[in-house]
């Protein structure tokens, strides 16, 4: 509305557009996710998410990634968008550390060894293994005592530690 100062007025409309332009913040943490037993981990958009924000809120959040598996272990990048309520989004990246803390399972078999004719015997950790496994695989096999002799005859038996490395 317009008024002159011989107080004619005049008035008009228009529309007025408001429109939402400003990408929303995404922000996100580093973080570590262990596997489990059968080698898998998952990760949910909120455990990246750092107080991502937007001035007209945010609608959502998605991950590019979510899971995770054995062959993935160390760190992997994922991305986290952010989407406002007008349309916009917004991306940031995310380091996961994936890490193998699940010890492998030791299975061991009792072994009977014969002397041989130097009064001497081995016995091998592939002997003693009886299935040791591993959602990763197993990367070695080790005893703590190898080598017997005539002195380790008795009526005790030898115990032998098998010790498996995933």
């Amino acid at each position: 509305t317009v008024t002159d100062v011989y107080g004619n007025i005049h008035a008009c409309s228009a529309i007025v557009t408001i429109e939402d332009t400003m990408l929303p913040i995404a922000s996100c943490d580093n973080i570590a996710v262990q596997l489990d037993a059968s080698g898998n981990a998952s990760i949910t958009p909120e455990m990246i998410d750092n107080n991502s924000s937007d001035n007209c809120g945010v609608a959502f959040i998605e991950l590019d990634q979510t899971d995770f598996i054995i062959s993935e272990v160390g760190s992997n990048n994922v991305t986290l968008t952010v989407y406002d309520n007008n349309g916009n989004e917004n991306t940031c990246v995310a380091t996961i550390l994936v890490e193998d803390n699940i010890a492998p399972n030791s299975i061991c078999q009792n072994v009977t060894a014969q002397l041989n004719s130097m009064g001497t015997a081995t016995v091998t950790a592939d002997m003693v293994d009886n299935g040791s496994n591993d959602a990763s695989g197993i990367f070695s096999l080790s005893l703590n005592k190898t080598a017997f002799t005539c002195a380790d005859i008795s009526t005790n038996p030898n115990n032998v530690t098998l010790t498996v490395t995933d």
